[in-house]
Formats: structure tokens, sequence, C-alpha cells
């Protein structure tokens, strides 16, 4: 080999960068290790609620040293940054996609349009954005286009002063889309922005936020983040702030007396029953005069509170009412704001109004943490629904203290607003009333101006504010607000106990499968296999250095990859030892045979990791998270293997034979192992056919009768892993939860004491509220199976900056939009690369039948695991459901089964050159004969390591990896009996070469 000199630095280059690299994990881990330590020495297990306070101490020990040098002048700070990174699944956190509502940016460009057509078109967008793959904006131009007349240009559409220098009245509506949609890309990308700055400000380590396309969604990802609800509430929020005078309790008591009545008066014709009670409960109001205060309506006695709901079904609702003085309305329930909405929104409520309120608006307060009542407010509204003072005035915001010590946020306004706040507390001041200072659409607080006008721009917000809430809320109106409401429409949440399970899972099945792979190169390889483990070795030193430096994302999949990678690195040294084993049989020198194995084993090689590097860039291409981390570890790999078996191994195997020294490349076990083997696989393909057709047909009546247990990720919905104290009945935990979240499922997940419930209880609602109230009623009905005196605080998933044994683990919510989009582009990546497959084999071998031949090959494997899916589903104690991750398992099964059927067409090709005379099916018979031993060797190491990852890489994975299990022994299987016989019978009898050479078959036959 020529150049091993260079090669050799370039080796000990990579190998040092590489230790380099991981340096930085190494001194951050031995640094949290001994901040642990210390926290242990300092806060001993008998002080109370020592957990917490141990955390406190960890981080201000972290904070204190944080930039002091450690080694080689690198810092823990330097070193944190440049960490290998982990992902959600390996250390908490919560991963999330934003849906940019692109419908409210449509409806801000236009200046909020009343134009028929304008918001018919809106609306058949929103539908349609339900069953198509289209974006929202694109099927709005459609449907736009479809309003005969319709011009976008119109001044009551996007023809408005605000675009009056880029949108002319005269231009067509093909001329506007451009425009419209740079609008729109620029509004995204400044959303993307904000968000960025936000999370910059939250203080999360190593975040991830990129824009997925042009779909208007963002990705953001937050590995090790801990207080998921304020991570929810600051990624949504719009940071929409407006000041409003706000109206005094005492204004609206008459109103809420007569809307109650003609609340009661219109809910009443629903049934007979409640007719008849309606009649008798009107008789009642006339008596009620509105001079009636209303505390008195309010103090019902006890028996009577039952027929008082009926016939006031508003009144009924107030907890208490505000001082008359005062800003708030009435108390409510928080569960009774849904109906308290309702009510107030009805017309002929709205119609009660008196016409200097008629544009009243009614809007809810913040609450206080861990309250159930909740606030009502009248702001002063108008006919253009614009605050008098809106959050684009404010220049900064401070967390600071009030007078008497309360958490406060302090502002400052530019000059335009610092003129109209001192406007409005002037006006306030005067009239002894308030103005409501409202946040996305809640009201924070309502202070009243007792001193006169405030100049200088400056104003603070007080409320209940934690320290915490009052920092982020400075961080967002610093930020700057959205464009557009933020929606999740895809969540994961994974606690730290999860994560830590998986790191140990996922560390013990790569040394388990680490330690098989070793030991079994050097039992049959002997010398040779033990220079092939050094390789190996250095490998993985590579594909970890390689995945530090490009700062890539190390998930419980990408582990799975790496240790898939070894077992699959090992197929090149095999491929490269078997040729050398046959070389040697030849009655070559043992250098003559090292080199001629190396350079006929090459093709092989090279067609193999090229065509599992093709499936590979399709997961990188359509994954997100985890499968993305998959992909990653398996590309890395594939190259550091390449470079490793072709030029290592043989470094390693050049030095061990020179000077005369004898190297074998067996043992004296393994010496005589699949020597000789001659068995006439195309006399045994008819009967292949049958089992596989019986297989076949099997597998399409499961999945056309019983179907595929589809999971959140193609059906959309929230699932939750929990852990209870002891073993549970799913069936019995789904009776008990189907009354609350009406549609719910149960299942068994990995151990007895652990549930994966999924539900789509109100899955197109969306906001934080709803994963709350499932988690209450969670919390609630599971009651009996968990540890007595358990807090919801400790039962919620990653809300706690502790480790847990019990409760919510994990959690996934995927809204049936985004659902869609995930099952079609899996479809997509899977034809993909049947596609992308067949074109390659066609360029690489030249003739379509073994094109065709590799795709019956996949496409037979596909269904056969699919068929075991739809089966099984039921059957066996781990989740097969089918997901993003079951995608990336079929995907890897394709290039597996190619990677097999590749070996053996390059092997026919090899034969049909070297021996132009024979015929086709003895060539064949023998070629696939002659790959046996590295088919079964290669097979059997992929296999032990799926199977050790299977049972130790833990429950997250399991079907995954069963995927692949029974992918590879389907793949190994069809590479043999199904691409090789179809291409042989594809072949015509005649007049076919199927080697490199242009030379006729004398034989002239092919013999059956």
């Amino acid at each position: 080999m020529q150049n091993k000199g260079l090669i050799k630095l370039f080796a000990i280059l990579f190998g040092l960068v590489s230790i380099y690299q991981l340096s930085f994990t190494f001194i951050a881990n031995n640094v949290e290790q001994e901040a642990q330590a210390y926290a242990e020495r300092q806060i001993p297990q008998s002080v109370e609620d020592f957990p917490e306070k141990r955390a406190i101490v960890v981080e201000q020990y972290l904070d204190s040293i944080g930039n002091e040098p450690i080694f080689a002048g690198i810092t823990y700070d330097t070193a944190k940054d440049k960490e290998l990174n982990k992902g959600l699944d390996l250390k908490g956190g919560i991963n999330v996609i934003l849906q940019i509502s692109v419908q409210d940016l449509l409806e801000d460009l236009a200046n909020d349009s009343k134009d028929p057509a304008f918001n018919q078109a809106l609306a058949e967008a929103q539908e349609a954005r339900k069953s198509s793959q289209d974006s929202y904006l694109e099927l709005f131009f459609e449907a736009f286009d479809r309003k005969e007349g319709a011009r976008l240009a119109s001044p009551d559409i996007f023809g408005t002063k605000a675009l009056a220098d880029e949108i002319s009245f005269d231009m067509t509506n093909s001329q506007v889309k451009p425009i419209i949609n740079r609008k729109i890309d620029e509004s995204i990308t400044s959303a993307f922005e904000v968000l960025r700055e936000r999370i910059d400000k939250f203080g999360v380590t190593q975040p991830n936020i990129q824009r997925l396309g042009d779909s208007g969604r963002i990705l953001i990802e937050l590995p090790g983040a801990k207080d998921i609800s304020r991570i929810q509430n600051l990624l949504q929020s719009t940071a929409q702030l407006e000041f409003w005078d706000v109206y005094k309790s005492n204004e609206f008591s008459d109103f809420l007396v007569t809307a109650d009545a003609i609340i009661a008066e219109n809910i009443s014709g629903e049934t007979e029953k409640v007719e008849d009670e309606a009649a008798a409960s009107t008789d009642q109001d006339e008596e009620i005069t509105k001079e009636d205060d209303l505390e008195d309506l309010l103090s019902t006695e006890e028996d009577a509170e039952e027929d008082f709901s009926k016939t006031n079904p508003l009144l009924s609702l107030v907890q208490s009412v505000g001082q008359p003085q005062g800003p708030v309305i009435a108390y409510f329930a928080i569960q009774d704001t849904a109906k308290v909405n309702r009510y107030l929104s009805m017309p002929q409520v709205r119609s009660q109004l008196p016409s200097d309120k008629k544009y009243a608006e009614f809007v809810w307060g913040k609450p206080p943490k861990d309250s159930e009542i909740i606030e009502l407010y009248a702001l002063k509204g108008n006919r253009s629904d614009e605050p008098q003072l809106s959050g684009a005035v404010i220049t900064d915001a401070q967390q600071t203290y009030d007078q008497v010590g309360r958490v406060a946020v302090s502002m400052q306004m530019d000059g335009r607003g610092a003129k109209i706040w001192e406007d409005m507390t002037g006006r306030a001041s005067a009239q002894g009333s308030q103005i409501a200072i409202v946040l996305d659409n809640l009201v924070y607080s309502a202070p009243g101006v007792s001193t006169g006008a405030i100049t200088g721009g400056r104003s603070e917000i007080t409320g209940q504010f934690t320290i915490e809430e009052a920092q982020d809320l400075a961080n967002v109106l610093r930020a700057g607000k959205l464009p557009a409401s933020a929606d999740i429409v895809q969540s994961e949440i994974v606690g730290p106990s999860l994560g830590q399970e998986a790191i140990d899972s996922g560390i013990l099945s790569f040394v388990i499968a680490l330690i098989f792979v070793l030991a079994y190169m050097i039992f049959y390889y002997g010398k040779a296999g033990l220079y092939a483990d050094i390789a190996l070795v250095v490998n993985i030193l590579f594909i970890f250095g390689v995945l530090s430096g490009l700062g890539a994302v190390l998930t419980l999949p990408g582990i799975a990859g790496i240790v898939l990678t070894i077992g699959m690195s090992v197929d090149a040294n095999v491929l490269i030892f078997e040729r050398i084993r046959e070389e040697i049989a030849k009655g070559k020198t043992q250098v003559e045979a090292i080199s001629d194995g190396f350079k006929n084993a090459l093709s092989s090689i090279l067609d193999a990791n090229i065509t599992t590097g093709l499936t590979g860039l399709i997961l990188f291409t359509f994954g997100t998270g985890p499968i993305k981390g998959f992909a990653t570890t398996l590309l890395i790999g594939i190259v550091t293997s390449l470079f490793c078996a072709i030029f290592l191994t043989r470094l390693f195997i050049a030095g061990g034979g020179k000077k005369g020294k004898s190297l074998p490349f067996s043992t004296a076990l393994t010496k005589k192992w699949f020597l000789n083997i001659d068995i006439n696989f195309l006399k045994k393909r008819k009967v292949a056919y049958i089992i596989s057709a019986v297989a076949i047909l099997i597998s399409i009546g499961s999945l056309a009768t019983k179907g595929l247990n589809e999971g959140v990720d193609f059906v959309g919905g929230r699932s939750f892993v929990v852990r209870f104290e002891q073993a549970v009945n799913p069936t019995e935990v789904e009776s008990i939860l189907v009354g609350n979240l009406q549609s719910v499922e149960a299942k068994t997940y990995g151990s007895s004491n652990q549930l994966k419930i999924t539900t789509n209880y109100k899955i197109e609602e969306e906001g934080t509220i709803i994963d709350d109230e499932i988690q209450m009623i969670l919390y609630n009905d599971l009651q009996p199976y968990l540890p007595d005196g358990i807090a919801l605080d400790e039962f919620k998933v990653g809300d706690s900056s502790l480790e847990k044994e019990y409760g919510i683990m994990s959690s996934m919510k995927v809204n049936p939009t985004i659902a869609d989009d995930i099952k079609t582009a899996s479809f997509y990546a899977v034809i993909g690369s049947l596609i992308a497959v067949f074109l390659y084999i066609l360029i690489r071998f030249r003739r379509w039948q073994f094109s065709l031949g590799a795709v019956a090959a996949v496409v037979h494997d596909v269904i056969i695991v699919l068929g075991i899916f739809s089966l099984l589903y039921n059957v066996l104690p781990f989740s097969l459901e089918i997901d993003q991750a079951f995608i990336a398992a079929i995907l890897t099964v394709i290039g597996y089964s190619l990677n097999d059927t590749v070996v053996v067409f390059d092997r026919i090709r090899e034969f049909f050159n070297d021996h132009p005379t024979w015929k086709m099916d003895k060539l064949i018979n023998v070629a696939v004969s002659s790959t046996i031993s590295r088919t079964i060797n290669t097979s059997l190491t992929t296999l032990v390591v799926l199977i050790a990852i299977f049972i130790f890489g833990g429950d997250s994975i399991r079907g995954f990896m069963f995927a692949l299990i029974i992918g590879v022994l389907v793949g190994t299987y069809s590479s043999v009996f199904i691409a090789t016989p179809v291409m042989f019978d594809s072949v015509k009898k005649k007049g076919i070469d199927l080697s490199d050479k242009k030379m006729e078959d004398p034989e002239g036959e092919v013999s059956l």
C-alpha cells in the first residue's frame, strides 16, 4: 500500500483531535461530579428538602468556579459549551415544534380586513390544511383565486397604506402573491429571531432552534430543561402588551343580573323538563328588580343551590363579587371560564350592554399559582378594538420590586408612549379609575393612579409573580412580541430520571455489544481479528470525536446507530479477511493474498456502504430529533468505518505480516469452517417463492383486516409514560380514565408498573391550559395507584429539577395536522429510498435485472416486517407502534438488505467476468456459496449486537430494535433466496451478458 506514512500521520492527527474534542466532555462531567459530591457533604440527607437544597448548592458551586482554569486553560464554562451534546432522551428536557399562525399574519397585513372573499378564503384554507400537505399560504391563494372578481390588491385587502410602497391598486393577483409570500417569510424570520433571543436569555445550555422549510414551523430543542411549564409559556407568549382603561365593578352589577335572566331564558328550551323549570324561574326573576344587590342574589340557602344554578346559570357561577369601586367585576372558578365566555358572548346578552358600554371587552385576570379562582374584568373597548397604548412603545424592561417588596416588572417607554401614558394616567387619577395592563389577553394588574399623571414613560407591572415569572416577562418584553400567535403542534417532554435510565441502558448495551464483537473477531480470525478490533476501537473514538466536533446531538437511537455501526463495520473486515483466505487457498503468498484480498473486496465494501449511506441520507433529510440523531451517527460511522477497515486494518496487517512473519486469518477451530460449500440455491428458489408468497399474503391479509398500531406521530394525540409504585392492570386504568378523557388507551410499557397512556382528548385545542388539565385528570383519577402523599408538581412531567421514581416520566403531543405531514413525509422517505436504490444499482451494475432483484427483495422485507408488526402488536409485551422510529427502522432494514444483496450481486458479476464459459445457474450458485461465510459472520455479529440493544437498551427503542432484528433475518434470507432468483428469472435464456465484458455466452443456453 502506498502513502503509508501519510495515512499514519492522518490517523494520529485525527485521533488526537478526537481526544481533544472529547476532553471537554470529560472535564465538564468531572467538575459536575465534584459539585454533586460537594453538595452532598454540605447538605446531609437529614436536612428537610435536602434534594432541592443540594440542587441549589450544585448550581452555586458551578457558578463560582465557572471561569477558573481547570486543565490547559480550559474552564468549566468553556468545557460545558463544547461538551458532547446529549439529546432529549438522554438528558431530559423538551422538544417542541411551534406553528406560527400564517392566518394571523395575513390578517395583520390586510389590516383585519372585513372583505367577504378574503375571510372566506382564510376559512377555506384553514379547513383544507387539515388534509393537505401544501402550506397554508398556498391553500389561501388557491381558495382566493376561486372567488370570482376577487383582487388581492384591493384597498380592502392588501392595497393598504402600509403596503402602498409595494402594492398598487392595478396589480394582478399573480403580481401580489410573491410580495405577500416575502412578507410572510420575513414575519416568520422575525418570529424565529424573537424566539431565539428569548431562549438565549432564558439560560438553557445547548439549545437548538431551526426553521422547518417554509411551513411556518419552528423546531426548538432544549435538552436538560427542567421547568417545563415555564418554558412552554415563554415560547407561546406573543408578548402582546396592551394598556386599557377599565370599568369599575359597580358599573356592571345590573348588567350581570339582566344577562343572567336572558341566559336562563335562552337555554330553557333544551328539554321539556328544563322548559318547565325555566318558566317557573321566570316568575321568580320577575320579582327581582335591577336595584337588588348582587350579593343578595348570591346568598342562596344551601338546600336551594341546585335550583339556583338552573334558574340563574351565570350568577350561580360567581364565587364572589369585586369591590364596588374596584376593577374586578366578579370572581369565578377557573374550570368555569369557558362556560362564562360562552354566556357573555351570546348576541342576546351583548345587546343588553348600555350604549356607552357596547364595545366593552370581558377579559380574565392572570390567576395566582395553584389558585382555582380567576378574576373577570371589563375593558373600555372601542370600535376599532385597539388599545390606547400598546407594548410597541416599550424600550426596556427589568425584573424589580415595588415599594412594599413585591416582585414587579419595571418598563421604560419611548417618547410617543410616554406622552400617551401621561394622558392616560392623568385621566385615571382625575376620575379615580384604574388602568388594566394586559399581556396576551390576560390582565396582569389593574392599578389605580393616585399621585397624578406619570411623566417620563416609566411604568410598572405588579401581580402574583414569582421571581422567575417576572424575569421571563421582562425577557419577552425586551425581545419583542411575536408577529403572530405560536401554537405547540408537536412536543416531547422527557423527565431527567428517564434520561438517566436511558444513558445507563445505552451504555450497558454498548459495552455488551462491543465485548461480543471484539471477542468474536479474535475467536474466528485470530491475530488478524485482533488487528481488526484495534481498528474498531479507533473507529469508535473517531465517531465520538466527530460527533463532539460537529456539535451533533447524541440520542438513544444515536447510541443504537453507533452500536449498529460496530456490528456493520465488522462486515468490511469480514469481507476483506474472507477474500484473503480465498487467495491463500489458491496458493498465493501471504503478501500477494493480502494485496489481492483488499483489492478484490474493495468493490463490495464500497457498494454496500454507499447503499446504506443513501438510506442514512434520506433518514437525515426527513427525520427530526432522535431519528436525525440515529442517521447522523450512522452516516459518520459509515465514513469512519470505511477509513479504518480499508486503511488502518491494512496498516496493522501489513505490519503484523512483514519480514516473513506468518499471519493466519483463522484459528485452529475455525480454519475449515465454511470451506468448499456448494449449494444449489437456484434449485430451491421455487420453494423459497412459495414460502415468501405465503408470508406476504398473511402479512397483507393482516394489514388489510387488523391494520397497524399507529402511534401518536401518525394519528395525533397525547401520550404519557406513567410509572406507578406497583404493577397495574392496563384495562382497569383505561376504564377509570375513559370517563374524563373520553378516548383513552393504556398499554404496559416496559416493566409491569409502567404504562403508556394515549388520548386524543381536546387534541384540536392549543395551549398549556389543556396540557395542565389532562395531567390534572391523570393525577386525580390515578390516585389509587400512586404513592401516598405525592404532590401534583411531583407527578407532572419535567416540572421538577429532581429525579423521581413515580409519576409522568415523559410525554408527547402531536397535532393531527402535523401527524398527517409526518405520515406523508415517512411514505415519501420509504418510496424515495427505493427509487434511489434502484437507480444506484442500475448505474453501478448496468443491468436492470440487478435493480429488479434488489428492489423485489427490499419490498419483500418491508411487507413482512409490516405484517409481523400487524400480527403481533397486541400480543408481545412491548410497544410495536408505527411511528417515526419505526420508519427509521424500515429504512435501516432497506439499507441492510441492500448491503447483503449488493455483496452477493458483486460476487456474481465478478464470476461472470472470471468464468465466461460457465453456465449461468452454476455460476450463480458457486458465487452465492462463496459469500456464505461472510453472510453468516456479518449477520451473526449484527444480530447479537441488535439483541444486546433490544434486551438492555431501554423501553423506548425496544420496538425499533425488534424491527431491525426481524429485518436482518428477513434481509439475509431475501438477498439469497429472493433477490438472486428474481434477477436470474428476469434474464432471458439467450444473449444476456451480466459481466462487464462485451462477449457472448458460448453455451448459448441457460441451464435451469
